[in-house]
This record gives structure tokens, sequence and C-alpha cells, in this order.
């Protein structure tokens, strides 16, 4: 990808997390760029395609620096790696709270921006498959569908802590631990998935000292 390209990709999500979908405006987005809006429109053909590739754009950036933390302060296990790459979603961090405020922009946007839909559903398809895979690296043993099932719930409820939080009705400590707890939740019913589904109960869940 080309540094203009680039520059252009980053400006769409900081003018998105900053106004919105529906605030973004190409003389705002060239300004923020710092190019031309005759090279936005050269690199993007359209505003469809510019927020298709922004919603990428936004996409990779967070595996990016969650692939970089790992590779800085790998965990000990495959349920902390788990964890980790959830709760670094939950920080107090500019580039972090950027992105994920465009991430829930262009989600909503997508009830309208029906062009974004496909893109939105193959991201998260992807992300739901990689948090399933990690969630079967710790219980090989249970089903595929319960995998999938455990990695739905547990994406939903980061989408939903973070958007609390950035909105600010949810303290960070309070959604990172709520966040700990599903992940616990989740870990207890893939454990003992029969037990669990003849007999609804909390006594499972281990604490977080166990998740390893």
């Amino acid at each position: 990808m080309s540094d203009r390209r680039t520059a252009i990709l980053e400006a769409a999500a900081t003018v998105i997390a900053r106004r919105g979908v529906r605030g973004l405006r190409v003389e705002e987005l060239a300004e923020e760029a710092g190019v031309s809006k005759a090279l936005i429109y050269y690199h993007f053909d359209d505003r469809a395609g510019l927020l298709r590739r922004t919603l990428a754009f936004v996409n990779n950036r967070a595996e990016r620096y969650t692939a970089e933390q790992e590779a800085a302060d790998p965990p000990a296990g495959p349920l902390r790696r788990l964890e980790q790459a959830l709760l670094l979603e939950l920080q107090d961090l500019p580039h972090v709270r950027e992105n994920s405020t465009a991430w829930g922009e262009l989600r909503a946007s997508a009830v309208f921006e029906t062009e974004l839909r496909s893109e939105l559903a193959l991201a998260s398809v992807i992300w739901i498959r990689e948090v399933a895979d990690q969630l079967g690296e710790a219980r090989p043993t249970a089903p595929e569908s319960a995998l999938v099932a455990s990695a739905e719930r547990l994406t939903a409820l980061l989408e939903g802590l973070s958007a609390r939080w950035l909105c600010g009705i949810l303290p960070l400590p309070d959604a990172r631990t709520a966040m700990r707890e599903g992940i616990a939740v989740e870990v207890a019913h893939l454990a003992h998935p029969a037990r669990r589904a003849a007999e609804p109960s909390t006594e499972d869940t281990p604490s977080r000292a166990n998740l390893d």
C-alpha cells in the first residue's frame, strides 16, 4: 500500500471516529490526510469504496497491534493469549480508542450503508474464527460448534463493553473485569458442555488463576 493511500485511510479512520460515517466529508478528509481531493478520488473510486477500504484498514490495524503486543510480551498459554488479545481492545490509549470508535461507527452505519455489510460480515467471521481457534487450543475436546458459539458470544461481549466504555457508561476497569469473567464462563462451558446443558450453573466458572 502506498504511503499516500495509507495516509488517506489513517485520516479516514480519524475523521470517522471523530464525526461518524455520516460526518465524513472529502474536504475534511483531504485536509486531515494532507492530500488533494482529487488524489482521494484517484485511490478510491467513490465513497462506498473508501468506506470498505477503511473498514478493512481498521480491522487490520487492530490485528497488527495485537500481534505486536504478543511478540513483545508473549503470554504463557492459549487462554492467556486469548485474554490478552481481547483485553488489548480495552485500553485507554489514543490509537485503541480511535480504532475501536471507528469500528463501532462503521458497524453501526452498516444498518444504512448496505455496501458495507459484506465487508463487515467477512471481518467478523475471520475474528470469530480466530477466537474459536484460540479456544480450541485450550479445550481441544470441545465440539467445533461449541467453540464457534463461544467465540460469537465473546466477540459480541467485547463489542458491547467497548461501546459502553468509550461513551462513558462503563468505567474501563469494570469493562476489563467483565471481559475476563466472560472468558471464564465460556471456558467453563467448553470444559463441561453436557453438564452445563443439563443443569445451568456458575459453579464451574474458573478463577483467573486457573485459566491456564
